[in-house]
């Protein structure tokens, strides 16, 4: 036994030692989350100063199902102080979906607003998302089009502040760059089930959107000099930057079509700017297989968006990468030090992102979660390198350069 123990010693000790460089090099991604959120908070008062803009806007909505709390998403809508004219364009794959009966009845609550509902049999390729939205767009009268998620919640000044954005301008190389697109960072709301109880998998999911999801998109808008992909709670876009990123037509088999959207239209010349405003999106009651085949699609869409960036996400795993320092050491004292500074930079980021920047107060009341969610995130991550399936919707598919390849087994993965 002792001799077995002694074979095993030097590969004890590389495990250490790149774990320990990880794990430094972990501490300074959390560093860098701090710094983004201070430096997007400053341009945020900054984005205040910008002139007034409120061209006529189109909002479409896609849905697909009725989900809680997606009603009172669609009356914020509706509540908006916007100087400009604007309307609503739902649209729905057919008379049959549960959400067609919400949308009358918005229609029935705000018969002075521009509503109107669209329905799209037609499916134009994988994702049925974008084969309704080419459909709605053709009933759009404005030359801005906003397009975020049905179950997307927003505050009054909402479209006021993102459509303000299209008065910046971007300075490059080749001179000044219009902007083509506004997004928006999003929290998530847990939501509770019938019995009005919180589950683990809504809490996580909530938590790690706040605290591990959109750290990652201010560290990209911080290294990147600027944002240059969407994000499916808000993408406000000129047609024209739309048409010059490919257009709709060019995403119907596209699972990521929010990044994909905005790559296209950076690729084509325009900035996208991150509007200093932050939405809610509603987290289901998750069971845990829904939580992990949620988080598994999730992870294998990013994966497939950003192949090099989603391997260096390996730095992003401060508190797993710490542990497994602290086993592969036999719990040295410097391990356990490593393993404290290690969570107090964590729970600093996770701070300074979810409280300062997104203000969810979830955040404070889940913190108490983060390593349990940041260990099973470690895991997800991992078995995200296993397959290239994922489960959307009820259907199966597969990724192959980030276009969805429909399968028809019916199981998940």
């Amino acid at each position: 036994m002792h001799e077995l123990s002694l074979n095993w010693q030097p590969a004890f000790t590389a495990i250490e030692i790149a774990t320990m460089v990880l794990t430094v090099a972990s501490m300074a991604y959390s560093l860098l989350a701090i710094f983004a959120a201070w430096s997007f908070r400053l341009s945020s008062r900054r984005a205040q100063n910008l002139p007034a803009f409120a061209p006529g806007v189109s909002i479409l909505k896609p849905v697909k199902g009725f989900d809680d709390g997606m009603y009172e998403a669609f009356r914020s809508h509706c509540q908006q102080t916007y100087a400009g004219e604007y309307e609503l364009i739902f649209g729905a794959g057919s008379e049959d979906d549960p959400a067609v009966p919400a949308v009358h009845q918005l229609m029935a609550e705000f018969p002075n607003r521009a509503i109107k509902l669209v329905f799209c049999p037609n499916r134009l390729g994988a994702n049925g998302k974008v084969s309704n939205l080419i459909r709605m767009q053709a009933e759009a009268r404005y030359d801005y089009l906003l397009i975020n998620d049905s179950d997307i919640r927003v505050g009054p000044h909402y479209l006021e502040r993102v459509m303000r954005q299209f008065a910046a301008t971007v300075k490059s190389s080749a001179g000044r760059k219009p902007t083509g697109m506004v997004t928006a960072l999003y929290r998530g709301h847990a939501s509770r089930t019938s019995t009005g109880r919180l589950t683990l998998g809504s809490k996580l999911e909530a938590l790690g959107i706040a605290t591990d999801f959109q750290a990652g998109v201010l560290v990209a808008r911080l290294i990147e000099r600027g944002i240059h992909f969407g994000l499916g709670s808000t993408l406000a876009v000129r047609r024209e930057a739309l048409a010059a990123g490919g257009g709709l037509e060019a995403l119907v088999d596209q699972l990521a079509d929010d990044y994909e959207m905005g790559a296209r239209i950076a690729a084509a010349g325009y900035a996208i700017q991150l509007a200093p405003e932050t939405v809610e999106t509603h987290v289901p009651a998750y069971n845990w297989r829904g939580f992990w085949s949620h988080q598994l699609r999730w992870a294998r869409t990013v994966r497939d968006s950003r192949k090099w960036g989603y391997v260096g996400l390996l730095f992003t795993h401060l508190i797993p990468l710490a542990c497994i320092n602290v086993l592969a050491s036999g719990a040295s004292f410097w391990s356990l030090w490593l393993l404290c500074l290690a969570l107090c930079l964590r729970l600093g980021a996770a701070m300074q992102v979810g409280v300062g920047v997104l203000h969810d107060r979830q955040v404070l009341r889940d913190l108490w979660l983060l390593p349990i969610r940041d260990l099973v995130g470690f895991a997800i991550w991992v078995w995200s390198f296993a397959s290239h399936t994922i489960e959307w919707r009820g259907e199966r598919f597969l990724l192959k350069d980030g276009k969805l390849v429909k399968m028809n087994e019916p199981h998940a993965t």
